[in-house]
């Protein structure tokens, strides 16, 4: 008897072996970093190359949600290392009564990206991308003179500002698009990014941005 029950003892042990290496393998294949568990950062392409600099999709700056609790505010160009998709949903929490709501800025960021997707079926990551580099001025004007006499001279506006400037106003005419409206933010915005990202003058941002750069070209 004892010689026929070693083999099936053998016989059982093999099998569990075998999918606990399977499982192992399963868990371990999972790298990717993507956001929200959908979105890759892996073929974002950032097709203004001043700006590389300044918009953070790639690398270490991948992550599963746009809600890192970093210090970004604690010291200059800081917040230019802040996940650019953690940088849209904190433009959200403006105007008072939305201030430090991050949970619900990141579900409308979530949203907005899952309208995208629908409406151009692309990354949406990428349509974001292309919309704050389409939305920042290029040329600004600032006040230069003293003792009474003041007019405006036109400058260049750095690659930090005009990702800063982008941002605020991708947000801003999201906000002002969804205000008593039955259109919810998270539509306006996706609305805004797409338009924006198309460089259609239907954006807010876009016609803002060319309002900016005609001023100052006036004033050169």
């Amino acid at each position: 008897m004892t010689d026929v029950e070693e083999p099936i003892v053998d016989v059982e042990e093999e099998p569990v072996e075998v999918e606990e290496e399977e499982e192992f393998v399963a868990v371990g294949g999972a790298t990717e970093v993507k956001l929200f568990g959908k979105w890759s950062f892996d073929d974002i392409e950032i097709r203004d190359i001043s700006l590389v600099d300044y918009i953070a999709c790639k690398g270490d700056h991948a992550t599963y949600l746009p809600h890192t609790a970093g210090r970004y505010q604690k010291k200059r160009f800081r917040k230019a290392s802040c996940p650019i998709v953690e940088r849209l949903a904190c433009c959200l929490m403006r105007k008072g009564r939305n201030s430090g709501k991050k949970l619900m800025a990141v579900r409308i960021v979530q949203h907005t990206l899952e309208i995208i997707h629908l409406l151009t079926d692309q990354n949406p990551v990428q349509v974001v991308v292309d919309a704050i580099i389409n939305s920042g001025p290029r040329e600004d004007s600032t006040r230069v003179g003293g003792a009474g006499v003041v007019r405006r001279q036109a400058v260049d506006m750095s690659p930090f500002r005009r990702v800063n400037y982008a941002l605020y106003l991708l947000a801003t005419g999201a906000r002002e698009a969804s205000f008593r409206n039955l259109k919810t933010i998270a539509e306006c915005l996706a609305e805004e990014l797409v338009n924006a990202a198309r460089g259609s003058s239907n954006s807010y941002a876009i016609k803002k941005k060319d309002e900016i750069e005609r001023v100052s070209k006036s004033n050169r």
